[in-house]
Protein backbone atom coordinates (compact mmCIF):
# COMPACT_ATOMS: atom_id res chain seq x y z
CA UNK A 1 0.00 0.00 0.00
CA UNK A 2 1.11 3.54 -0.76
CA UNK A 3 0.94 5.79 2.17
CA UNK A 4 0.45 9.49 2.19
CA UNK A 5 0.83 11.96 5.05
CA UNK A 6 -1.24 15.06 5.02
CA UNK A 7 -1.05 18.60 6.99
CA UNK A 8 -4.28 18.74 8.01
CA UNK A 9 -6.83 21.19 9.44
CA UNK A 10 -3.69 21.82 12.18
CA UNK A 11 -1.06 23.35 9.75
CA UNK A 12 -1.77 27.45 10.67
CA UNK A 13 -2.02 26.79 14.31
CA UNK A 14 1.83 25.05 13.81
CA UNK A 15 3.52 28.06 12.43
CA UNK A 16 5.87 29.63 12.75
CA UNK A 17 7.25 25.87 12.07
CA UNK A 18 5.13 24.53 9.15
CA UNK A 19 6.37 27.58 7.41
CA UNK A 20 9.44 25.23 6.20
CA UNK A 21 7.91 21.66 6.90
CA UNK A 22 5.05 20.18 6.34
CA UNK A 23 3.56 18.95 9.66
CA UNK A 24 4.85 15.19 9.53
CA UNK A 25 8.34 16.76 9.93
CA UNK A 26 7.88 17.75 13.27
CA UNK A 27 10.25 16.51 15.65
CA UNK A 28 8.03 15.57 18.98
CA UNK A 29 9.43 12.73 21.49
CA UNK A 30 12.36 11.05 19.97
CA UNK A 31 11.24 10.48 15.81
CA UNK A 32 9.71 12.89 13.97
CA UNK A 33 5.89 12.24 13.37
CA UNK A 34 6.80 10.90 9.60
CA UNK A 35 9.59 8.61 11.21
CA UNK A 36 7.21 7.24 13.50
CA UNK A 37 4.67 5.81 11.17
CA UNK A 38 7.44 4.99 8.90
CA UNK A 39 8.78 2.34 11.41
CA UNK A 40 5.01 1.38 12.53
CA UNK A 41 3.78 0.60 9.16
CA UNK A 42 7.44 -0.71 7.63
CA UNK A 43 6.63 1.78 5.19
CA UNK A 44 8.01 4.65 3.24
CA UNK A 45 5.77 7.74 3.09
CA UNK A 46 5.08 10.63 1.47
CA UNK A 47 3.42 14.00 1.75
CA UNK A 48 0.37 16.51 0.74
CA UNK A 49 1.73 20.03 1.55
CA UNK A 50 2.00 23.61 0.49
CA UNK A 51 2.73 23.74 -3.39
CA UNK A 52 6.14 25.49 -2.25
CA UNK A 53 7.31 22.99 -0.32
CA UNK A 54 6.66 20.16 -2.58
CA UNK A 55 9.88 20.34 -4.04
CA UNK A 56 11.51 19.61 -1.09
CA UNK A 57 8.71 17.22 0.39
CA UNK A 58 7.06 15.86 -2.96
CA UNK A 59 4.13 13.21 -2.79
CA UNK A 60 4.10 10.07 -4.77
CA UNK A 61 0.41 9.06 -5.75
CA UNK A 62 -0.30 5.39 -6.60
CA UNK A 63 -3.30 3.32 -8.10
CA UNK A 64 -4.60 2.42 -3.98
CA UNK A 65 -3.68 4.86 -1.29
CA UNK A 66 -4.38 5.63 1.96
CA UNK A 67 -3.73 8.88 3.37
CA UNK A 68 -2.99 9.52 7.05
CA UNK A 69 -3.17 12.76 9.06
CA UNK A 70 -0.07 13.93 10.08
CA UNK A 71 -1.12 15.51 13.38
CA UNK A 72 -2.22 12.18 15.11
CA UNK A 73 1.07 10.43 16.11
CA UNK A 74 0.66 6.37 15.87
CA UNK A 75 0.34 3.64 18.41
CA UNK A 76 -0.60 -0.08 17.82
CA UNK A 77 -3.99 -0.03 17.70
CA UNK A 78 -4.51 3.49 15.25
CA UNK A 79 -1.88 1.38 13.20
CA UNK A 80 -3.86 -2.05 12.58
CA UNK A 81 -7.18 0.21 11.32
CA UNK A 82 -4.98 1.85 8.87
CA UNK A 83 -3.16 -0.81 7.94
CA UNK A 84 -6.91 -2.79 7.58
CA UNK A 85 -8.56 0.21 5.41
CA UNK A 86 -10.16 -0.56 2.12
CA UNK A 87 -11.85 1.24 -0.47
CA UNK A 88 -14.31 3.62 0.58
CA UNK A 89 -13.50 3.35 4.24
CA UNK A 90 -12.58 6.31 6.70
CA UNK A 91 -11.32 6.57 10.09
CA UNK A 92 -12.84 9.53 12.35
CA UNK A 93 -11.51 10.58 15.86
CA UNK A 94 -14.27 12.94 17.41
CA UNK A 95 -15.30 14.12 14.03
CA UNK A 96 -11.58 14.84 12.78
CA UNK A 97 -10.33 12.54 10.01
CA UNK A 98 -7.48 10.50 10.87
CA UNK A 99 -6.57 8.16 7.42
CA UNK A 100 -8.85 6.89 4.62
CA UNK A 101 -8.41 5.20 0.96
CA UNK A 102 -7.93 6.71 -2.28
CA UNK A 103 -7.92 5.32 -5.38
CA UNK A 104 -5.52 7.69 -8.11
CA UNK A 105 -8.61 8.09 -10.40
CA UNK A 106 -10.29 10.04 -7.56
CA UNK A 107 -10.79 13.49 -8.39
CA UNK A 108 -12.90 14.38 -4.85
CA UNK A 109 -13.12 12.84 -1.63
CA UNK A 110 -17.21 12.72 -0.13
CA UNK A 111 -16.81 11.44 3.15
CA UNK A 112 -20.61 11.02 3.18
CA UNK A 113 -20.11 8.23 0.75
CA UNK A 114 -17.23 6.09 3.12
CA UNK A 115 -17.75 4.15 5.74
CA UNK A 116 -16.80 5.61 8.77
CA UNK A 117 -14.93 3.94 11.42
CA UNK A 118 -14.59 5.50 14.32
CA UNK A 119 -11.14 5.37 16.39
CA UNK A 120 -12.04 5.60 20.20
CA UNK A 121 -8.84 4.54 21.39
CA UNK A 122 -6.10 7.10 23.66
CA UNK A 123 -4.26 8.82 20.91
CA UNK A 124 -1.83 11.76 21.02
CA UNK A 125 -2.14 14.62 18.41
CA UNK A 126 -0.23 17.53 18.23
CA UNK A 127 -2.67 20.59 17.35
CA UNK A 128 -0.61 23.48 18.86
CA UNK A 129 2.81 24.66 18.79
CA UNK A 130 2.47 24.38 22.62
CA UNK A 131 1.60 20.62 22.11
CA UNK A 132 5.09 20.23 21.05
CA UNK A 133 6.67 20.42 24.36
CA UNK A 134 3.72 19.80 26.22
CA UNK A 135 3.12 16.21 25.27
CA UNK A 136 6.63 15.45 24.53
CA UNK A 137 6.89 13.29 27.13
CA UNK A 138 4.42 10.92 26.74
CA UNK A 139 5.37 10.74 23.20
CA UNK A 140 9.17 10.48 24.20
CA UNK A 141 8.11 7.01 26.32
CA UNK A 142 6.04 5.55 23.48
CA UNK A 143 8.63 6.37 20.97
CA UNK A 144 11.61 5.09 23.89
CA UNK A 145 9.46 1.69 23.96
CA UNK A 146 9.08 0.98 20.42
CA UNK A 147 12.63 1.94 19.34
CA UNK A 148 14.27 -0.44 22.01
CA UNK A 149 11.85 -3.08 22.67
CA UNK A 150 13.39 -6.63 22.12
CA UNK A 151 17.13 -5.08 21.89
CA UNK A 152 20.02 -4.29 24.46
CA UNK A 153 21.72 -1.17 24.94
CA UNK A 154 25.34 -0.44 24.01
CA UNK A 155 27.61 -0.89 26.88
CA UNK A 156 27.63 2.47 28.77
CA UNK A 157 30.86 3.44 30.76
CA UNK A 158 31.78 3.05 34.84
CA UNK A 159 32.40 6.42 34.75
CA UNK A 160 28.80 7.50 35.27
CA UNK A 161 26.14 7.55 37.72
CA UNK A 162 23.05 5.51 36.55
CA UNK A 163 19.46 5.71 38.63
CA UNK A 164 16.93 3.34 36.94
CA UNK A 165 19.01 1.75 34.48
CA UNK A 166 17.12 -0.39 32.79
CA UNK A 167 15.14 3.21 31.40
CA UNK A 168 18.44 3.92 29.77
CA UNK A 169 19.48 3.14 26.24
CA UNK A 170 22.84 3.75 24.25
CA UNK A 171 23.06 3.28 20.53
CA UNK A 172 26.01 2.26 18.67
CA UNK A 173 28.54 4.66 19.25
CA UNK A 174 26.51 6.96 21.70
CA UNK A 175 29.59 8.37 24.34
CA UNK A 176 28.39 9.28 27.97
CA UNK A 177 31.51 9.97 30.46
CA UNK A 178 31.52 11.05 34.14
CA UNK A 179 27.90 12.09 34.00
CA UNK A 180 24.74 11.67 36.33
CA UNK A 181 21.52 10.11 34.43
CA UNK A 182 18.53 10.11 36.49
CA UNK A 183 15.71 8.18 34.44
CA UNK A 184 13.35 7.87 37.45
CA UNK A 185 10.63 9.64 35.91
CA UNK A 186 11.43 9.10 32.63
CA UNK A 187 13.37 6.52 29.82
CA UNK A 188 16.88 8.24 28.69
CA UNK A 189 17.80 7.52 25.14
CA UNK A 190 21.56 8.60 23.75
CA UNK A 191 21.12 8.38 19.92
CA UNK A 192 24.44 7.05 17.23
CA UNK A 193 27.44 9.23 18.00
CA UNK A 194 25.87 11.54 20.25
CA UNK A 195 28.27 12.46 23.21
CA UNK A 196 27.57 13.78 26.74
CA UNK A 197 29.79 15.39 28.03
CA UNK A 198 31.81 14.68 31.42
CA UNK A 199 30.26 16.50 34.36
CA UNK A 200 26.19 16.58 33.05
CA UNK A 201 23.56 16.08 34.91
CA UNK A 202 20.39 14.22 33.22
CA UNK A 203 16.87 13.59 34.06
CA UNK A 204 14.93 11.89 32.27
CA UNK A 205 12.50 12.31 30.15
CA UNK A 206 15.21 12.92 27.51
CA UNK A 207 16.44 11.80 24.01
CA UNK A 208 19.31 12.71 22.69
CA UNK A 209 19.10 11.92 19.17
CA UNK A 210 22.06 11.23 16.49
CA UNK A 211 25.08 12.83 16.29
CA UNK A 212 24.19 15.76 19.02
CA UNK A 213 26.19 16.75 22.15
CA UNK A 214 25.60 17.79 25.79
CA UNK A 215 28.80 20.10 26.09
CA UNK A 216 30.40 20.12 29.68
CA UNK A 217 28.35 20.59 32.66
CA UNK A 218 25.23 20.69 30.75
CA UNK A 219 21.47 20.18 33.18
CA UNK A 220 19.26 18.49 31.46
CA UNK A 221 15.87 18.16 32.55
CA UNK A 222 12.67 16.03 31.25
CA UNK A 223 10.82 15.74 29.05
CA UNK A 224 13.44 17.34 26.61
CA UNK A 225 14.22 16.58 22.93
CA UNK A 226 17.62 17.43 21.21
CA UNK A 227 17.27 16.56 17.96
CA UNK A 228 20.29 15.18 15.67
CA UNK A 229 23.51 17.29 15.04
CA UNK A 230 22.44 19.49 17.64
CA UNK A 231 24.44 21.10 20.66
CA UNK A 232 23.29 22.19 23.82
CA UNK A 233 24.73 23.22 27.33
CA UNK A 234 23.32 24.97 30.09
CA UNK A 235 19.84 24.65 31.63
CA UNK A 236 17.12 23.29 29.26
CA UNK A 237 14.23 22.14 30.83
CA UNK A 238 11.25 20.54 28.78
CA UNK A 239 12.08 21.77 25.52
CA UNK A 240 12.15 20.55 21.50
CA UNK A 241 14.87 21.12 19.90
CA UNK A 242 14.29 19.65 16.05
CA UNK A 243 17.59 19.34 14.50
CA UNK A 244 21.13 20.79 13.28
CA UNK A 245 20.64 23.74 16.21
CA UNK A 246 22.77 24.99 18.92
CA UNK A 247 22.23 26.17 22.20
CA UNK A 248 26.17 25.79 23.17
CA UNK A 249 26.75 27.71 26.45
CA UNK A 250 25.18 29.28 29.60
CA UNK A 251 21.57 30.16 30.22
CA UNK A 252 18.49 28.84 30.38
CA UNK A 253 15.91 27.82 28.32
CA UNK A 254 12.51 26.39 29.49
CA UNK A 255 9.08 24.58 28.20
CA UNK A 256 10.64 25.93 24.30
CA UNK A 257 10.53 24.85 20.87
CA UNK A 258 13.53 25.16 18.63
CA UNK A 259 13.48 24.82 14.46
CA UNK A 260 16.74 23.84 12.96
CA UNK A 261 19.16 26.39 12.35
CA UNK A 262 18.76 28.05 15.14
CA UNK A 263 21.81 29.16 17.07
CA UNK A 264 21.07 30.85 20.78
CA UNK A 265 23.82 33.31 22.53
CA UNK A 266 25.85 32.73 25.25
CA UNK A 267 24.03 33.76 28.65
CA UNK A 268 20.49 33.99 26.70
CA UNK A 269 17.55 33.19 28.95
CA UNK A 270 13.38 32.89 28.41
CA UNK A 271 11.06 32.88 30.99
CA UNK A 272 8.70 30.64 31.08
CA UNK A 273 6.24 31.47 33.59
CA UNK A 274 4.54 34.68 34.49
CA UNK A 275 5.34 36.49 37.63
CA UNK A 276 1.30 37.25 38.09
CA UNK A 277 0.59 32.84 38.01
CA UNK A 278 -1.66 33.51 35.01
CA UNK A 279 -1.67 31.34 32.17
CA UNK A 280 0.21 32.45 28.87
CA UNK A 281 -1.09 33.75 26.09
CA UNK A 282 1.05 33.00 22.40
CA UNK A 283 0.95 34.55 19.15
CA UNK A 284 -1.43 32.82 16.54
CA UNK A 285 -0.82 33.05 13.20
CA UNK A 286 -4.59 32.13 11.70
CA UNK A 287 -6.11 34.51 14.19
CA UNK A 288 -3.46 37.10 14.40
CA UNK A 289 -4.08 37.90 17.92
CA UNK A 290 -2.46 36.39 21.00
CA UNK A 291 -4.91 33.36 22.16
CA UNK A 292 -4.97 31.45 25.37
CA UNK A 293 -2.32 28.56 25.73
CA UNK A 294 -3.89 27.28 29.01
CA UNK A 295 -0.43 26.65 30.01
CA UNK A 296 0.93 28.00 33.24
CA UNK A 297 4.50 27.16 31.33
CA UNK A 298 5.13 28.34 27.87
CA UNK A 299 8.30 29.91 26.82
CA UNK A 300 10.09 30.27 23.44
CA UNK A 301 8.89 29.48 19.94
CA UNK A 302 11.35 30.22 17.57
CA UNK A 303 11.15 29.28 13.51
CA UNK A 304 14.14 27.81 11.44
CA UNK A 305 17.26 29.81 11.08
CA UNK A 306 16.67 32.40 13.92
CA UNK A 307 19.62 33.51 15.92
CA UNK A 308 20.51 35.55 18.96
CA UNK A 309 23.66 37.48 20.20
CA UNK A 310 25.14 36.87 23.64
CA UNK A 311 22.52 37.68 26.81
CA UNK A 312 19.30 38.31 24.81
CA UNK A 313 16.42 37.79 27.07
CA UNK A 314 12.77 36.53 26.18
CA UNK A 315 9.47 36.98 28.04
CA UNK A 316 7.57 34.15 28.41
CA UNK A 317 5.10 33.27 25.33
CA UNK A 318 7.37 34.40 22.77
CA UNK A 319 7.57 33.79 19.16
CA UNK A 320 10.10 34.17 16.60
CA UNK A 321 9.81 33.65 13.33
CA UNK A 322 11.91 32.36 10.32
CA UNK A 323 15.25 33.78 9.47
CA UNK A 324 14.87 36.09 12.51
CA UNK A 325 18.47 37.88 14.05
CA UNK A 326 17.66 39.28 18.21
CA UNK A 327 20.39 41.52 19.72
CA UNK A 328 20.42 42.98 23.15
CA UNK A 329 19.32 45.14 25.16
CA UNK A 330 16.22 44.67 26.45
CA UNK A 331 13.55 42.25 25.54
CA UNK A 332 11.88 42.19 22.39
CA UNK A 333 8.46 42.21 21.81
CA UNK A 334 6.35 38.64 22.07
CA UNK A 335 5.88 38.22 18.83
CA UNK A 336 8.65 39.22 16.01
CA UNK A 337 7.74 38.58 12.14
CA UNK A 338 9.82 36.15 9.92
CA UNK A 339 12.93 37.65 8.60
CA UNK A 340 13.23 40.62 11.09
CA UNK A 341 16.69 42.15 12.58
CA UNK A 342 16.84 43.65 15.40
CA UNK A 343 15.70 44.28 19.34
CA UNK A 344 14.10 46.10 21.91
CA UNK A 345 14.83 49.31 20.54
CA UNK A 346 13.37 48.33 17.13
CA UNK A 347 13.57 46.24 13.96
CA UNK A 348 14.37 46.52 10.41
CA UNK A 349 13.84 43.54 7.40
CA UNK A 350 16.25 41.07 7.33
CA UNK A 351 16.63 40.51 3.34
CA UNK A 352 16.80 37.25 2.19
CA UNK A 353 20.31 37.78 0.31
CA UNK A 354 21.49 38.21 3.82
CA UNK A 355 19.97 35.89 5.67
CA UNK A 356 20.90 33.05 2.80
CA UNK A 357 24.59 34.05 2.92
CA UNK A 358 24.45 33.18 7.12
CA UNK A 359 22.69 30.14 6.40
CA UNK A 360 25.31 28.53 3.95
CA UNK A 361 28.21 29.30 6.25
CA UNK A 362 26.14 27.78 9.54
CA UNK A 363 24.54 24.68 6.91
CA UNK A 364 28.43 24.42 5.77
CA UNK A 365 30.02 24.07 9.13
CA UNK A 366 27.69 20.76 9.30
CA UNK A 367 28.50 19.49 5.95
CA UNK A 368 25.04 20.52 4.73
CA UNK A 369 24.82 22.25 1.30
CA UNK A 370 22.50 25.48 1.06
CA UNK A 371 20.72 24.56 -2.12
CA UNK A 372 18.05 26.63 -4.60
CA UNK A 373 15.64 24.35 -3.08
CA UNK A 374 16.21 25.62 0.36
CA UNK A 375 16.49 29.03 -1.18
CA UNK A 376 13.33 29.13 -2.97
CA UNK A 377 11.10 27.77 0.33
CA UNK A 378 12.50 31.05 2.28
CA UNK A 379 11.83 33.32 -0.36
CA UNK A 380 8.24 32.57 0.16
CA UNK A 381 8.17 32.59 3.49
CA UNK A 382 9.53 36.27 3.24
CA UNK A 383 6.60 37.22 0.68
CA UNK A 384 4.37 34.97 2.99
CA UNK A 385 4.93 37.31 6.04
CA UNK A 386 5.55 40.57 4.59
CA UNK A 387 2.12 41.60 6.11
CA UNK A 388 3.73 41.33 9.88
CA UNK A 389 6.70 43.25 9.32
CA UNK A 390 4.95 46.75 9.54
CA UNK A 391 8.14 47.84 11.50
Amino acid sequence: MNYILFDGSVRAALLPFTFTRPVAEIRVGILTIREKWEKYLGNTTTTITEDYLSDKFPMVEMPENVLINASFLPNSELVSLVQDLSENEAIFFEDEVVAFYARETQKEVDFDSYKSIEYKGQVLRIQNTWDIFSKNGEALQADFDFITAGRKSAAISETNNLINADQIFLEEGASVEFSILNATDGPIYIGKNAEVWEGSLIRGAFALCDNAVVKMGGKMYGATTIGPHSKVCGEVSNSVIFGYSSKGHEGYLGNAVLGEWCNIGADSNNSNLKNNYAKVRIWNYETESFDQTGLQFCGLMMGDHSKTAINTMFNTGTVIGVNCNIYVPGFPRNFVPSFSWGGASGFTEYLPKRAFEAAKVMMARRGVVFNDVEARILEHVFELTKKWRNY
